[in-house]
């Protein structure tokens, strides 16, 4: 069985002139046509690209090489100012809070730039979202307007209502771009799990790649190690997310939805997972899968396998009746 996977590198231009959006795409060599059910679109959360997320090749294939293998046909977008997308002009010497880089209303027009792209030159009209904290709000926001695109939605962990800001949130006044610097984000990443766990959840040598990968994509900062991120994503968390107030319904996404969750997630802590879950009153079935042993950044530590099986076998299966109900069943894995 040929497994051989190709990669092509494109860019599609925004909404606005002179923003141009870069999209990767992951593929079995041997195929080149793809239905609607093996066609899916990855978005990245609030700090790091998609090619950093997504396709770093931690344990030897990266979470996009995996799925590609699996028989799906893979896309991940940079939304503007994410790694080799374009950064928006308006971050240069922005003072205005409201006017912080790439919100969540600019994030939703962009991931619909990205969709329309995909199925335009696909010849298709709907295709899977996968989505991860931050950008679970941006794919939800974007699915619960525009459901006739989205055939499945399965989300990693998307940030929902909770009383603090939370970790990624240094307070006081943002700038235009936060600064990353990886290894301090490594001590909190490990420091999200027991003492004990620490070490083993992310081997030495896959970190290290990961940030290899990570600073290579960019966009650097000028400190050593560290990457720069648009500050819009926080400010959406002050805003909405830690004031109480969604931006949007998740009872308005009408397709099937799966929620991926790990036990040591800090950022989005269970009971706001479960109050997310809750709220998908309108989804034709839904599913929860809770890992254990893994933290908010579980699709790069040693049990990401479980994240990749968990969104093939939804994508995947097979649903005896379009009006079928599941409910809430929830599974956990550990």
């Amino acid at each position: 069985m040929d497994t051989a996977i190709t990669t092509e590198d494109f860019f599609a231009p925004s909404d606005t002139a002179g923003i141009d959006l870069h999209l990767r795409r992951k593929r079995l060599a041997h195929v080149e046509n793809f239905p609607s059910e093996r066609t899916l679109l990855l978005m990245h959360g609030a700090t790091f690209s998609s090619g950093s997320l997504f396709d770093a090749p931690v344990g030897g294939a990266s979470f996009m090489d995996q799925l590609a293998a699996a028989g799906f046909d893979v896309y991940a977008v940079d939304l503007r100012g994410y790694g080799a997308s374009t950064r928006p002009p308006e971050t240069v010497g922005a003072t205005d809070p409201s006017k912080r880089p790439v919100r969540i209303e600019t994030a939703i027009r962009d991931l619909g730039t990205a969709v329309n792209s995909i199925l335009e030159s696909r010849k298709l009209d709907q295709l899977n979202l996968v989505a991860m904290s931050w950008g679970g709000s941006v794919a939800g926001g974007y699915t619960a307007k525009n459901h006739g695109k989205i055939k499945r939605l399965a989300l990693i962990a998307p940030l929902w209502l909770r009383e603090t800001p939370g970790r990624i949130d240094a307070g006081g006044d943002l700038p235009a771009y936060r600064e990353v610097d990886l290894f301090k984000y490594e001590e909190a990443w490990r420091a999200a799990a027991p003492k004990d766990d620490r070490d083993g959840l992310i081997p030495a040598e896959w970190f290290r790649l990961w940030a290899e990968n990570t600073l290579a994509i960019g966009p650097r900062g000028a400190a050593p190690n560290t990457i720069l991120a648009p500050s819009g994503a926080i400010q959406d968390i002050r805003e909405y997310w830690a004031a109480n107030r969604p931006f949007y319904d998740p009872g308005e996404i009408r397709v099937p939805v799966l929620l991926i969750h790990a036990e040591w997630d800090v950022d989005v802590p269970f009971d706001t997972a479960r109050d997310f879950f809750s709220r998908l009153t309108a989804a034709p079935y839904r599913r929860w899968i809770e890992i254990g042993q893994g933290t908010h950044m579980v699709i790069l530590e040693k049990n990401r396998w479980q994240v990749v099986n968990s969104i093939v076998e939804f994508l995947s299966e097979e649903v005896e009746s379009p009006t079928r109900s599941f409910g809430r069943s929830r599974t956990i894995l550990r």
